[in-house]
């Protein structure tokens, strides 16, 4: 057991769940076999002054005709199904790693040793069946479609293993599985769990999944490929760039990674209606950026550094669900060194 003064001054965690870029592509349903890629469209629109306006202004008619008057000129990235497409096609690779009994960096021994023993201790005792659950349940139901998941008539999941002498496959019926929990466990979502867990508990071994997902979405509808941020624009620059690769239009790999580990119901105030955000994604501070809220404090003691540095030490967690929520922040990986001036 480690001591509070066997601190790790350097100490970081290479992720365990690597997806790769999302690329999109336009399809029928009835002809989900036939695809084209998706490209990025510019078009430039002239739109109408709807921001909060002065007090000055906004009571002074003339002045408000005139401010109304200003053209809001918009040069904007759009990407849309063809005329004869109704489906998006969202294709991406997740390989699952194993190894979290071992940092990637750490400069003390003692705590690593520390750390190793209560990693092994949780997979002996608990194992990864029920973080692997809530990811096999973010890929069955095509949270990682984010917007375009809005709207959807029908929406399946193709997943391959595609892993030497181990492939398999699974198909889901991604409008069956709820986004707000993690209840459901059907056949084939506990199939999937257990092979991502099985990576998860492994030294050195890995899963390689494929996979492609088909949204019905309608005729020539928009869909939404990442925005990306353009720092420093300047006159005349695209008020919106989308994300594409070799002008496919495409999802950030950390999108996607976004999507697969929004498993937190263990914060607080989840199970408080009026103040929960829903299933959040694994952040050491909980952490939702759009809703500009953490929802794991260490005045209230519910982050991961309280948890972790307590825990990593040989120390006891308080409940179970703490035990699952730090095992899931050392998947999606970071750095996570203390000061020595502490």
């Amino acid at each position: 057991m480690a001591k509070a003064t066997d601190k790790a001054t350097v100490l970081a965690f290479e992720k365990k769940l690597v997806p790769s870029a999302g690329y999109m592509y336009g399809t029928r349903w009835d002809k989900r076999d036939e695809s084209t890629p998706l490209a990025l469209e510019e078009k430039s629109v002239r739109g109408t002054i709807s921001n909060r306006l002065k007090k000055a202004i906004q009571n002074d008619p003339a002045k408000l005709n005139a401010e109304v008057e200003k053209p809001n000129l918009q040069i904007v990235d759009t990407c849309s199904l063809a005329p004869d497409q109704d489906t998006l096609k969202l294709h991406f690779t997740l390989k699952v790693l194993g190894g979290l009994a071992e940092p990637s960096a750490c400069n003390n021994a003692n705590f690593k040793q520390s750390y190793s023993a209560a990693v092994r201790d949780y997979i002996g005792s608990h194992g990864f069946s029920e973080l692997a659950n809530r990811y096999a349940l973010n890929i069955a139901n095509a949270r990682f479609l984010w917007r375009n998941r809005v709207g959807a008539e029908n929406i399946e999941v193709q997943v391959k293993a595609k892993n030497k002498d181990a492939e398999q496959t699974w198909t889901f019926d991604a409008t069956s599985y709820s986004i707000k929990h993690f209840d459901q466990a059907d056949e084939q979502v506990k199939s999937l769990a257990a092979r991502i867990a099985t990576a998860l508990e492994s030294d050195d071994d890995f899963l390689m999944l494929e996979i492609t997902c088909f949204a019905q979405l309608g005729l020539a509808q928009e869909v939404y490929p990442s925005e990306e941020l353009i720092f420093d624009k300047g006159r005349g620059e695209k008020s919106k760039t989308l994300y594409d690769v070799n002008d496919i239009a495409a999802m950030h790999s950390q999108k996607l990674g976004n999507a697969l580990r929004t498993i937190d119901t263990w914060y607080p105030e989840f199970n408080d209606a009026a103040q929960s955000a829903g299933p959040i994604a694994i952040e050491p501070y909980g952490a939702v950026t759009n809703l500009g809220k953490a929802y794991r404090t260490p005045a209230d003691k519910q982050d991961f550094y309280t948890f972790f540095d307590n825990w990593a030490r040989g120390g006891e967690l308080p409940t179970t669900e703490d035990l699952h929520y730090v095992m899931a922040v050392i998947i999606r990986g970071g750095v996570f060194g203390e000061s020595d001036k502490q």
